[in-house]
Formats: C-alpha cells, sequence, structure tokens
C-alpha cells in the first residue's frame, strides 16, 4: 500500500516479472491498478502485497538505507542502480520486494486513472485449468477480431497457459508494459475450431464498475478493480437503486487499487467508522469511512481467490462491522505495505515496511477473508440472491 495515498498492488513474490504479472491479474482490459492509500499531499507511499502460498510466513524487511547507499554506490560507479537495489532486496529475504525500470512504473500510474495497454480482454481460470474469456471490452482489438467470453485461451505469443495462473495469461497479453500497436498472438479454442489470432495491443479505457438489474430485482454492482474515481461511482449506484432493493456487491476478480477508492466505496455502506488499520513502521493507523452511508439496504458481498488487496479491505470491513454477508469462497490473503523508494538511476524500489488489518484487528496478509456462506464459482451469485432474500428483500 502506498502510506497516505498508498496502494495495494497486485504482486507476486520478489521479483520484477512475478510481481508485474500479479500487478495486472484484475483483467486484461481492466488493468488492475496500483492500490493506493491517501496521503497527505496525495504523495505516493507503501503499497498492499501478499500471495496465496506461505500464508502463515512473515515477510523480512529490507534495510532501506542499505538499499540507498548500494544504489547510488553502483550508480557512481557507471553500474546498474537497480541492479544492485534488486540484490539488496534478494538478500533480504523480502517477497514481495521488488525493483521496476521507469516504464514500468509509469505504467501503474496509467492504471490508477483506468487507463491500460491491452487488448479488451477480461479472463478467468476454470475449475478444471483452462483460461477463459470473461468478458471483451467493445470496441477493443479482441472485440473487433470477433473474440467472444467463453472462448478458450490456450497460448499467448507461443507460451501455454492452460494450468497457471490468469494473472500470467493476463501479463502475456499486456507485455510487462509493452507501447500501443505492438502485436501479441493468442492462441484461441471455441468448440471444435481452435486458431491462432493476431491483435495489437492499444491505449484502452478500464469499464471497473458496472451495474445492472439482476433477477428478482437486486442491483448487481460488479468491481473490477479500484481506480480513480471507482469509489464514487459505486456510490452513486447505491445512492440509485429503488427503494428496498438488495445490493450485490461483487468484488469477485477484483485485484485491487487505490485504497482510498475502497474507503469511498465502504463509505456507501457505513455511516462512518473504521475501514481498516494499517501499520508503516511500527506506526499505526486507521481508515474511516465518511458518514451517511446507507446502512438499511441489504447487502451481500460476493468474493473468491482473485479478491485481493483493497477489495479485500473493503469485503472485510463490510464483513466485520455487520454491514454485509459475504459469499463464495476465501479471499486471495494480500495484506502487507510496501514503500516505494526512487533510485538514482530512475528506477523504483517497493519493499515491506508493514501490514494492514480488518476492523476487527484481523490479519489480511496470508490468511485472506473467509466468506460467512461458502459457494462455489458456478451456485456464488445464486447463493447471494438467497442470502438477500433472507436479509429481506425481494432479490
Amino acid at each position: 500500500m502506498r502510506a497516505p495515498g498508498t496502494c495495494t498492488r497486485p504482486r507476486g513474490p520478489r521479483g520484477r516479472g512475478a510481481a508485474l504479472t500479479l500487478l495486472f491479474a484484475t483483467v486484461v482490459a481492466a488493468a488492475a491498478a496500483t492500490d493506493c492509500l491517501p496521503r497527505d499531499g496525495g504523495a505516493p507511499g507503501p503499497a498492499l502485497a501478499g500471495e496465496t502460498g506461505e500464508r502463515s510466513r512473515p515477510p523480512e524487511r529490507v534495510d532501506r538505507g542499505e538499499l540507498a547507499r548500494a544504489a547510488a554506490e553502483a550508480v557512481a560507479e557507471g553500474k546498474s542502480g537497480a541492479q544492485a537495489a534488486e540484490e539488496v532486496v534478494s538478500r533480504s529475504g523480502d517477497r514481495w520486494g521488488a525493483v521496476y525500470d521507469p516504464g514500468e512504473y509509469a505504467e501503474f500510474a496509467r492504471a490508477l486513472d483506468g487507463r491500460y495497454t491491452g487488448v479488451g480482454l477480461s479472463l478467468r481460470r476454470a475449475a478444471d485449468g483452462r483460461i477463459e474469456v470473461a468478458r471483451v471490452s467493445p470496441g477493443g482489438p479482441a472485440a473487433r477480431a470477433g473474440l467472444k467470453a467463453g472462448d478458450r485461451v490456450r497460448a499467448v505469443d507461443g507460451r501455454a497457459v492452460e494450468g497457471r495462473p490468469a494473472a500470467e495469461a493476463v501479463a502475456l497479453l499486456r507485455g510487462g508494459g509493452a507501447a500501443p500497436g505492438t502485436p501479441v498472438s493468442v492462441a484461441v479454442q471455441r468448440g471444435d475450431r481452435a486458431w491462432t489470432q493476431p491483435l495489437r495491443r492499444t491505449s484502452l479505457a478500464a469499464d471497473d464498475v458496472t451495474v445492472r438489474r439482476a433477477a428478482g430485482g437486486a442491483v448487481h454492482i460488479t468491481v473490477s478493480a479500484f481506480t480513480r474515481g471507482s469509489g464514487q461511482r459505486v456510490r452513486d449506484a447505491v445512492r440509485a437503486a429503488p427503494p428496498g432493493a438488495g445490493v450485490l456487491l461483487d468484488l469477485r476478480g477484483n485485484g485491487g487499487g487505490l485504497v482510498d477508492e475502497a474507503v469511498t466505496a465502504a463509505g456507501a455502506f457505513l455511516d462512518g467508522g473504521p475501514v481498516a488499520s494499517y501499520d508503516v513502521d511500527g506506526e499505526q493507523r486507521v481508515l474511516t469511512a465518511e458518514p451517511g452511508g446507507d446502512t438499511a439496504r441489504p447487502l451481500a458481498v460476493l468474493v473468491d481467490g482473485g479478491t485481493m488487496s483493497a477489495a479485500e479491505l473493503l469485503a472485510g470491513a463490510l464483513k466485520d462491522r455487520g454491514r454485509a454477508v459475504t459469499v463464495g469462497s476465501r479471499t486471495y490473503g494480500k495484506g502487507s505495505v510496501q514503500l516505494p523508494s526512487p533510485l538514482p538511476d530512475g528506477s523504483v524500489a517497493e519493499v515491506t515496511v508493514g501490514h494492514y488489518r480488518t476492523p476487527s484487528g484481523a490479519a489480511v496478509d496470508g490468511r485472506g477473508i473467509t466468506p460467512d456462506v461458502a459457494a462455489g464459482p458456478d451456485g456464488a451469485e445464486q447463493r447471494a440472491r438467497q442470502v438477500l432474500t433472507g436479509l429481506g428483500t425481494g432479490s
């Protein structure tokens, strides 16, 4: 998370490639954004991270003074400051620490504004390990090529993706910060037909908040990433909902984003109070919702293993404070705090400095959030509608 003004970025174990893979895990099209907490003055601060493996293992800490000295000495000697910093991070054992070049970090900033470079595909991993198209962005390269939701993605640029996390396929499609106009080939299967589809990446606007009426009259609000303005769009959707209608807040596959946007979204359902607490180098801080939210409307929150970071922060707050019933499967478990440090060569190093907790004090990093009602991917939405009915609305 970036301290006030911070972010919770989907990340993997230490290393630029793995971290970038998970950074863009939300969707190819939605560009999982960096997760940032609002800081006084809006300056960047630490970022949140976590991963499903080794759930109980606490991350090691990097000596930030040593990091800065190593990078400065390398640059003075005509060597790579980024490489020197990577060596320090590697020795530290910080699983979530990483070093990014200027272009990669600039892509993060674009993602915060809901822009990304890609082909306009949202991907998901099916129960059997296959990678499928979840959604196609209208007007994007994939849509123009005729790709459809439900198509099976077998490989990207010749690299097989079946059995791998959807995040890896996302990273390959995006090209690790590749420029608009660069080519990418996608091996696709639809029924008995299989072919390789050439595409060209382009700059796209993410549609991170969508609203529709679910069966029975409930309002289904899907948030695929917390980019700038998404929290207010959630609030607007709740205010516009018909009186008495329940809300399904769908955070499945949400890889995180701007923490202040998640806090704003929490304010749609809470009348002030704590959303989460976090520590940076031992200093405890609290994030609070704005007062005046709708505290009476029935609310169910859909989560799964792709719910990460800022999305976990929101789900945990609504669950802990008794405001919502959470439905689905255990979330990713990403809640450590990284602090970005500029390096002399323009690169940026991010190292772990703390963790965040839900309002009840529960740690999220490496543990995730266990929903109130367990449901598999095929029956989760129906189960959530049943929950809303039990809460007192014709969903």
